[in-house]
């Protein structure tokens, strides 16, 4: 025999290491042969690997390949290596595809490369867990362990692709990996050059496309029913059995809630939302809202739980809504911050304070951690370049400068921060700089400022991650984005600003300045405790006894997981720091982007005028949570989920198994008499309880919202399959099964009404109310599925919990928040100086100024629709470029021609008359 490989081959790397168990047992020679060398004379295009038998047939498989060695030593064939060699195929392969491309073709790094693969990692992790075997087809190494690992390694050889919380696939790898033959066959094929020795085969594959719908589906996948052995089903029936009485008795709220010594003490906190913006859906799922499921499910576990989040109210961003609406900073906090907790309230969200960073005990304990940290040595002072605009006459902050990233290219970045790419930048970095308030070009001038020293702080940070990390609930998307900023070298931070809104400095010399926002923003989680309770400090000092969970979306990563952390640490004040940094990925709207000036999106203030309740949105936006990957909000999806899932599914199933007991039992709950199908649904309805609260407490939320959304559907096949609206007019047995069956199902819809209070709190209130549930059961959510409505029990008067969204409902909500032409005005007044708006005196009547047909917009508005005119003149060169046909071009550019009418007028400028042929 004769095995033909290439160096950078990936499929060579799986037959090599088949091929090194069997050398034993066969004569077998080894070719080393080149990428365009053609082995197989019958095909017309070159293909490695190869195996030419002694007979002279060819195997140019590669799972052919390994499955005939492992046939030579005398492996034999099972249904479940087929089945995972079917998968390997079929799912892991044209994801592992478009990972091994973005990363090795593209340059790209991190989520990018990770997000396709990350649902089939886990499925493997998944299944090495639930079958307790260290290989994939039992207790030994079998085919499907060869070629997945074959597979796998160019990727998984990087640690960084290797998360850790995949323990099981974790071990798995590095068992294989270990082995002599892996060894080599990695030697051989990689050389030393790791995953960049594949570039050659990879620029020769066509780029990945078909990954894209898929990876971005809001749809579940759906598992199969689980097997379930005698033992499960007996533990099931005793704990039901049990009822009522295995509840522990209901702890009484303290207030102010503190930590208890011995007990399991939980604080959460969402990101702190600038002041300023209106939040739109995107920002309540990625935060506030998504902490409050998992706030709610650890009240409902008995765990000593504390909830905190408040407005972010300091630094550039508010001083520009100032400016845009003509009123002070504090103003501006005072009349934003009711906003934001009128929309947290509408959406039942449980804080237990809502705060603000526009407080004594913000400057207190700011300035207490910067004199901590100048006197150990952690604060730098340098003169720092800063972009001053001569136009406005000031030093422009971060949030005043954009320009074209220096490390992507993206046009749209930020003074601190580019969107696209993530890296932080210093505003002189940027690359053809813009005053965001009057368009002009900045020039660089010296300031003196105050840094954090991250380097120094280097080591202290590591080693506290090296103990966090491993066995804590850090999204993957969070890990990535500390491990890239550590493996790209910490740089000293400014952490000062020259502004007037904010946080004063307490340093001589430094008095006419105040903390950038981000230095002191994270801060703001401390203060809003002390505003909540003197003895804040058993929360924030207390990291042996406090486990502190943190969720925000992925860009405020940095600030949570890397620069409080080293803030902290360099203190030396013993700080509680984040045990579980929970982040999210982005929530699109339709097509594109949230937009407030556009009116594109629904944003919190719009939602509760919908006519739709605060739990649909809660369910919709839970259901679609972007955990791994970007997600999309969709009108007709959301019509969809509340007519199928929530209408036909859930509500059907509540309201038929309570209709039951009224219409036929009188309202009282029926004595139930268990089969052995009752037993066996009793043990899968455990299970899913068991599974839902694996995936809570690791905090993936949208996953668990299925398990009780696979319950109702359990419950519904058991009422369609007894027909207990039959049964009730038939024999005593029949009568007695109708109610055995009716039993079952409320219990069933009453563990759902506990199940679903962390995401549809009002619903799960309604359920309890109409089924007069025991107040005990209402507060405490164990890990069995318990018989808490007894025989003889009575129910309230049932009715529908969901009314159907029509579809002309929808389309008319859908074109409201489309978008529209920007608000056309005659008059509109000069938008104040910054020292006008800073000042807390009387503000003179501001003069109008004539505009031919629009406002003067803001500096946001501008920014909008520059950005719009920017993605139509990229539409417009690559039609061009595609010699795209000419009325297809001309409608692009008119487009174009008007989004930079509406800019003209948005900056006050004179429209251009249009260029052409000139009269004579």
């Amino acid at each position: 025999m004769r095995l033909f490989v290439s160096e950078g081959a990936p499929g060579s790397l799986p037959v090599l290491a088949a091929a090194g168990r069997a050398q034993c047992r066969a004569e077998l020679l080894i070719s080393t042969v080149g990428p365009e060398e053609c082995v197989v004379p019958f095909l017309t295009r070159p293909k490695v690997p190869v195996l030419q038998l002694d007979s002279g047939n060819y195997l140019f498989s590669t799972s052919a390949i390994c499955r005939y060695f492992f046939l030579l030593s005398g492996w034999e064939q099972d249904d479940l290596t087929n089945q995972w060699l079917e998968w390997e195929a079929t799912e892991l392969q044209p994801a592992l595809s478009a990972a091994l491309y973005y990363l090795v073709v593209q340059g790209k790094k991190g989520e990018d490369v990770f997000s396709p693969v990350r649902r089939a990692l886990t499925h493997i992790d998944h299944s090495l867990s639930r079958r307790s075997c260290p290989f994939l087809a039992g207790e030994t190494e079998s085919l499907a362990d060869i070629v997945l690992w074959g597979a796998l390694y160019p990727l998984l050889q990087d640690p960084a692709y290797l998360p850790e919380e995949l323990g099981a696939l974790h071990s798995w790898f590095q068992t294989l990996s270990s082995q002599e033959p892996c060894q080599r066959a990695a030697e051989t094929v990689l050389k030393q050059q790791g995953v960049l020795a594949l570039r050659p085969y990879l620029q020769k594959q066509p780029q990945p496309s078909s990954l894209e719908g898929r990876a971005v589906s809001n749809e579940p996948e759906e598992e199969e029913l689980a097997t379930l052995s005698e033992e499960e089903i007996a533990m099931a029936v005793a704990a039901w059995e049990k009822g009522l009485e295995s509840l522990p008795p209901v702890q009484p709220q303290q207030n102010p809630v503190l930590p208890v010594a011995g007990e399991r003490n939980v604080l959460i906190t969402s990101a702190l939302p600038y002041v300023n913006n209106v939040p739109h859906l995107g920002n309540i799922i990625g935060c506030v809202l998504s902490a409050d499921v998992f706030a709610r499910y650890s009240r409902l576990r008995q765990w000593n739980t504390l909830y905190l989040c408040g407005t972010d109210e300091y630094g550039t961003a508010t001083e520009t809504k100032a400016m845009e609406e003509g009123l002070t900073p504090q103003e501006i906090c005072d009349k934003y911050h009711v906003i934001h907790a009128d929309i947290y309230r509408w959406f039942n969200i449980s804080f237990d304070i809502f705060g603000r960073t526009t407080t004594p005990q913000q400057t207190k304990i700011t300035q207490d951690i910067f004199q901590r940290l100048v006197a150990r040595g952690f604060v730098l002072q340098d003169t720092v370049e800063q972009l001053r605009c001569e136009h406005c006459a000031r030093f422009l902050a971060d949030r005043f400068v954009e320009g074209v990233c220096p490390f992507c290219g993206y046009e749209e970045a930020r003074g601190d921060q580019c969107d696209k790419c993530g890296k932080l930048i210093n505003a002189i970095e940027l690359k053809k700089p813009q005053c965001k308030v009057c368009r002009s070009c900045p020039v660089v001038k010296s300031s003196q400022h105050l840094f954090l020293d991250l380097p120094k702080l280097g080591k202290p940070l590591e080693e506290w991650l090296e103990k966090t990390l491993p066995g804590s609930d850090w999204t993957p998307n969070a890990r990535f984005i500390i491990r890239s900023w550590i493996r790209d070298g910490l740089k000293p931070r400014c952490i000062t600003r020259d502004l007037k809104w904010g946080t004063p400095v307490p340093l001589v010399g430094f008095e006419d300045k105040v903390f950038y926002v981000w230095f002191d923003a994270t801060i703001g989680y401390l203060s809003i405790t002390a505003n909540y309770t003197d003895q804040w400090e058993k929360w924030w000092k207390n990291p042996e006894q406090v486990s502190l969970y943190q969720f925000m979306a992925k860009d405020n990563v940095p600030f949570h997981g890397l620069v409080f952390p080293c803030s902290a640490l360099g203190a030396e004040d013993n700080y509680t720091l984040v045990s579980h940094l929970i982040a999210t990925e982005y929530l699109n709207y339709e097509d594109g982007k949230f937009s407030k000036s556009r009116g594109v999106g629904v944003f919190g203030d719009m939602a509760q005028d919908t006519g739709i309740p605060a739990d649909i949105w809660r369910f919709y936006l839970l259901y679609i949570r972007p955990e791994g990957q970007d997600s999309a909000f969709s009108w007709t999806d959301m019509l969809l989920k509340n007519n199928s899932e929530l209408l036909n599914n859930l509500g059907n199933f509540i309201n038929r198994a309570g209709m039951f007991v009224s219409k036929f039992f009188g309202g009282f709950v029926p004595e139930m008499v268990l089969t052995s199908d009752d037993r066996r649904l009793l043990a899968h309805v455990t299970l899913e309880l068991q599974h839902y609260h694996q995936l809570l407490e690791k905090v993936r939320i949208r996953d668990a919202l299925r398990s009780i959304l696979t319950i109702s559907r359990h419950g519904n096949q058991y009422i369609q399959v007894n027909e207990p609206w039959k049964r009730i007019k038939g024999s005593e047995a029949d009568r007695q099964r109708a109610g055995t069956v009716t039993g079952l199902a409320v219990n069933i819809a009453a563990l759902l009404s506990i199940m679903l209070q962390p995401y549809m709190p009002t619903v799960s209130a309604t359920i309890q109310a109409q089924l007069q549930l025991p107040p005990p059961a209402c507060s405490i959510l164990l890990t069995n599925f318990l018989c808490t409505l007894p025989a003889g029990h009575q129910i309230g008067t049932v009715s529908p919990l969901f009314q159907k969204l029509e579809n002309d409902q929808i389309e008319s909500l859908r074109q409201r928040f489309s978008g529209g032409q920007v608000r056309k005005l005659k008059t509109v007044p000069h938008p104040p100086t910054l020292e006008e708006s800073l000042s807390l005196k009387a503000k003179a009547s501001p003069k109008p100024a004539a505009v031919e047909t629009m406002t003067t917009a803001g500096p946001q508005q501008i920014q909008v629709l520059m950005d719009e005119v920017t993605k139509q003149g990229n539409i417009v060169r690559e039609l061009k470029a595609q010699k795209a046909d000419k009325n297809q071009v001309a409608a692009e550019v008119a487009k174009l021609l008007d989004l930079k009418k509406q800019l003209a007028l948005a900056e006050g400028k004179p429209l251009e008359t249009p260029k052409g042929k000139k009269k004579k």
